[in-house]
């Protein structure tokens, strides 16, 4: 099983190494999804997430996660074939958290180096939790 701390890491480039470890049978346990980063303007990254959050209707859907753990969850889905049988049993080895629950709390978690913020040439980035909390998330 490996655990990975999502904090200070870009969400895309993590979701994408994320997915290839289920897809080679790995467990995969991701904490402090809050703190994962999105790359880009604050602004347009704000406003292509909420276009997406009021597309279609309550009723009907396509449904949109707002808390940071499902969002981090549902883009790592979207790396991998969701919808057939080696998918569903990938996604099924996936658990994302928000902060560091109890019994996580000792182990060693790791940290993804093509990942990292450091390699943003600039200052242009949002942090998950705070999107989560400006769609309207109560975590």
């Amino acid at each position: 099983m490996t655990i990975i701390d999502a904090e200070g890491l870009i969400m895309g480039r993590l979701a994408s190494t994320v997915a290839k470890k289920l897809l080679a049978g790995e467990k995969v346990e991701i904490v402090n999804a809050e703190k994962a980063v999105i790359s880009g303007s604050k602004y347009t990254t704000m406003r292509e997430y909420d276009e997406t959050l009021r597309r279609g209707k309550p009723e009907f859907g396509p449904y949109f996660p707002k808390r940071p753990d499902r969002i981090l969850k549902r883009t790592v889905r979207g790396m991998l074939p969701y919808k057939r049988a080696r998918g569903r049993a990938a996604m099924a080895n996936l658990k994302v958290y928000v902060g560091i629950p109890v019994e996580l709390e000792n182990k060693e978690c790791i940290k993804i180096e093509e990942a990292n913020m450091d390699r943003l040439s600039s200052n242009k980035y949002l942090k998950l939790g705070d999107l989560s909390k400006k769609l309207g998330a109560k975590f």
